[in-house]
């Protein structure tokens, strides 16, 4: 697998050589904007909205536009100046308490994998890690765009998750609730009951993209001459009287279900 980014771990005045791998794939069906006359492929051109010429990919630029309307143009050799200490380093900043980190900022997972010479030092780096029980706060440049990320063990190596900026996370609206919607403790209760009925550990291989097989059944009928959509099966439920009593009839039903299984 070919690596999408090679530098280096800086860890105190050790430098471990790494190099990163995605560690997860896009398993969307993909598709093409066609014809529906013929089935032509659709396809788009870069024109000058000032000049009205096609533009060469040799010719484009980096606009910025300002609050006035008016454009920055950029080009690469403006951007080949900054400074982009982290291109080619993993900066460690912190070791920190991984409940402390936000999962919304959560971003692109990546293997993080030793070069030989740095094996012993990477093997050290992720055996005090598992020993302290932290996570290391880092910064990288992967494809010219400095992020946060997180360093942190799984399995027999080191992993490497890029997250947005704290100011790229939006709030949320949950703190708006109107003050007098409460809920008491009998309500708490039998919700907590529904939780330890609908317990279970994570079992990876029994989740499956029922879209995408559905999809793709569509597309294979269409290729064999038929057009047979599989139909979405229609879950009864019953009606709801209240928050308790429709909490308690899905405590019943959780429990019923892991007993059948």
């Amino acid at each position: 697998m070919r690596a999408i980014w090679k530098g280096a771990v800086s860890f105190g005045l050790v430098s471990i050589p790494v190099r990163l791998h995605a560690a997860t794939e896009d398993r969307d069906v993909s598709f093409h904007q066609v014809h529906a006359a013929d089935g032509g492929r659709v396809r788009y051109r870069r024109v000058c909205s000032a000049c009205g010429e096609e533009i060469a990919y040799a010719d484009l630029a980096k606009g910025y536009e300002l609050a006035s309307g008016e454009t920055v143009v950029l080009t690469e050799e403006d951007l080949a100046g900054l400074p982009l200490p982290t291109a080619k380093t993993v900066e460690l900043l912190a070791f920190v308490p991984a409940e402390q980190l936000d999962p919304l900022a959560y971003a692109r997972g990546y293997h993080l994998d030793p070069e030989q010479s740095g094996r012993k030092p990477y093997l050290l780096l992720r055996r005090a890690l598992e020993a302290s029980g932290r996570v290391g706060l880092v910064k990288v440049a992967i494809r010219s765009k400095e992020a946060l990320a997180v360093l942190r063990p799984r399995g027999q190596g080191l992993v490497l998750q890029t997250m947005v900026w704290p100011d790229e996370v939006r709030p949320g609206t949950a703190d708006e609730l109107d003050d007098d919607v409460s809920v008491n403790d009998a309500e708490v209760a039998v919700a907590t009951a529904l939780i330890d009925a609908m317990a279970a550990d994570y079992e990876p291989q029994q989740h499956t993209d029922a879209y995408r097989e559905a999809l793709l059944a569509v597309v294979d009928a269409k290729a064999a001459g038929s057009v047979v959509a599989p139909a979405a099966a229609e879950e009864e439920r019953p009606e709801v009287i209240d928050l308790v009593s429709a909490l308690q009839a899905s405590v019943t039903a959780a429990r019923a279900a892991r007993s059948a299984s």
